[in-house]
């Protein structure tokens, strides 16, 4: 039996969840958003959250909420997920989109004061596959920074969590994110001044684009059970790295900043060739992989970006395999096996 990619860890406790709000006919947004953004509150010294339909609303409010003029450049990765773009756009922005770095999947300092300088006037700082950036680069750029923590939610820099760097920051909900409602995102106000100026804007913001509570149940559980499957992830996290240095020389991982803890997202393999040749051993193997940056500007933009090298390396060879809490002891040791033989 083959083992997915991804998998959601949703177990009983989710699904009592969800089905009590179905019964209690209570399923639009209402307690269940209230409850999941005050348990939000818990997790992260935050002063402000609101739980939205969508993360390409909870960036339109976001940069709405910063007074950036309409019309303005807005700093993207090129390896972002493409509704940064896309939401960029819709908003009324027009995006900035910079390559990265090869070695760490964010755009280098170098890069960042260059687009600044092309009239950037503001950031979206995407931190893929668990991973956190030199914040002090993004520091010293003197525009305002909304920081996108779906696949870095729970990784710390130093003192510093993910979400506490940023002006405003984002944390979806999607499917494949690290906590998932099915879809929707949580707009986060990273200081009271912020706070006080996102809740203004709330007031005229319609009830059907707050998160609806049957999906808000399902955050709510999968927060409260985070800690816990963070654990067993990590647990699964320590035997691929042992098993995948076995390789050593033949494949690499992006770099992490020093004094980063990332959090766990899949497993991330930057391949040095033969991409085709590994998924299919992979797959022979019953382990199925995935591009890591599949749904990226990039992938979505390739022709009018043939000078991003770096992103289109990345984007080529890195890719995910199979790690997640429910994946089992058996299933486990298959991976690892894989990893420690890749061609």
């Amino acid at each position: 039996m083959k083992i997915e990619a991804y998998s959601p860890t949703i177990r009983r406790r989710e699904m009592d969840a969800v089905l009590t709000c179905l019964v209690s006919e209570k399923i639009g947004p209402g307690e269940m958003n209230t409850k999941f953004g005050q348990l939000l509150k818990e997790k992260l010294p935050l002063d402000f959250s609101v739980a939205l339909r969508s993360p390409t609303y909870a960036l339109a409010l976001s940069l709405k909420a910063l007074g950036v003029e309409k019309g303005s450049k807005i700093i993207v990765s090129a390896l972002a997920p493409f509704w940064h773009y896309s939401g960029v756009v819709a908003a009324g922005y027009e995006p900035l989109v910079v390559d990265v770095s090869s070695d760490t999947g964010f755009p280098t300092a170098l890069v960042l004061e260059n687009a600044v300088k092309e009239g950037g006037r503001a950031v979206v700082l995407h931190e893929p596959l668990g991973l956190l950036p030199e914040f002090r680069e993004y520091e010293s750029l003197g525009i305002p920074v909304i920081e996108d923590i779906s696949q870095s939610f729970g990784a710390v820099s130093g003192e510093q969590k993910a979400g506490t760097f940023g002006s405003y920051c984002i944390l979806g909900l999607e499917e494949k994110d690290l906590l998932t409602c099915a879809g929707g995102a949580v707009l986060i106000a990273g200081s009271r001044r912020e706070g006080v100026v996102l809740k203004h804007l709330l007031e005229d913001v319609p009830s059907e684009e707050l998160l609806p509570d049957v999906n808000s149940a399902l955050g709510f559980v999968q927060l409260k059970e985070l800690e816990r499957n963070s654990q067993v992830s990590k647990e699964i996290h320590d035997l691929y790295i042992k098993s995948f240095f076995r390789n050593a020389g033949k494949h690499k991982m992006l770099l992490t900043a020093e004094n980063v803890v990332p959090a766990v997202y899949s497993f991330p393999v930057v391949l040095s060739g033969g991409v085709k040749e590994v998924r299919a051993y992979a797959h022979k193997k019953e382990v199925e992989t995935a591009f890591a940056f599949e749904n990226s500007v990039y992938s979505k933009r390739q022709e009018e970006m043939e000078n991003y090298i770096n992103a289109k390396s990345l984007f080529l060879r890195t890719l995910l395999f199979p790690l997640y809490p429910r994946l089992g002891k058996t299933n486990v040791s298959k991976v690892i096996k894989v990893l420690a033989t890749l061609p």
